[in-house]
């Protein structure tokens, strides 16, 4: 993989005071079906999210609120596009538990639910271009998880894009094709969005947990580093 970059636009901190978004990275892991303990620790982290939240009062969290009102900031309506912790939030609610995809995947999910704070993983092996966080210009492709289909993101609205090759669209939203995390992936990372109420610390804290089940299920070497206003870039590692 040549060597590319990893930055978040000026945008991104002067909206949202104090976001952090901590970046785990992984070379040389081995993906495949969940085994039995991780799924259990996915079902664990489903069971614990379900028993702290109700239904009723959900989008009044903490920790879901947050992610609305930046949702609503940015011109997306919070009653119509969901951010992921809030989806994953209300499958555990409603007792859907979701679909053991694959180790790296479960990891994501599992860790999300049991911080109630957004963390994707998205592979890198066919990432040559500098991936960035930031308003779209509304040129942007985007194709989403089990489609064909070609869509644009709203002009000003956040995305997660390599080049003009959206990759998440509305922040922490719908994830496309193209950095999905297969039984081929060898090389990931993890994006961990820390928007206040929560800690800043909390990214690391998050990083380190994951880097132990990467660890344990799918081996490999890892490396942390958190992007913040005073530090709004990084190469991608690659080990």
């Amino acid at each position: 993989m040549p060597e590319v970059s990893y930055r978040i636009a000026p945008e991104i901190f002067a909206g949202y005071p104090g976001y952090v978004r901590g970046l785990l990275f992984a070379c040389e892991v081995r993906n495949g079906p969940s085994p039995d303990a991780l799924v259990q620790f996915l079902r664990e982290s489903e069971a614990a999210a379900a028993a702290q939240l109700e239904l009723a009062t959900l989008a009044e969290h903490p920790r879901i609120k947050s992610w609305r009102e930046a949702f609503r900031a940015f011109g997306a309506k919070p009653s119509e596009y969901k951010s992921s912790i809030e989806a994953l939030a209300r499958r555990a609610l409603r007792a859907d538990p979701l679909p053991s995809i694959n180790a790296l995947v479960d990891i994501g999910n599992l860790v999300s639910l049991r911080h109630l704070a957004p963390a994707g993983a998205h592979a890198l092996d066919g990432v040559t271009g500098d991936l960035e966080l930031r308003p779209a210009t509304g040129a942007e492709t985007f194709v989403a998880l089990g489609s064909d289909v070609r869509e644009h993101p709203e002009p000003g609205e956040i995305i997660f894009a390599e080049g003009e090759t959206v990759l998440t669209r509305r922040w922490v939203g719908r994830q496309g094709q193209a950095t999905l995390a297969t039984p081929a992936t060898t090389g990931v990372e993890f994006n961990i969005d820390v928007l206040h109420p929560a800690s800043p610390t909390e990214a690391e804290e998050i990083g380190i947990e994951i880097a132990g089940l990467v660890a344990r299920f799918c081996g490999g070497r890892t490396r942390f580093v958190a992007l913040s206003a005073q530090h709004p870039a990084t190469p991608i590692w690659t080990g």
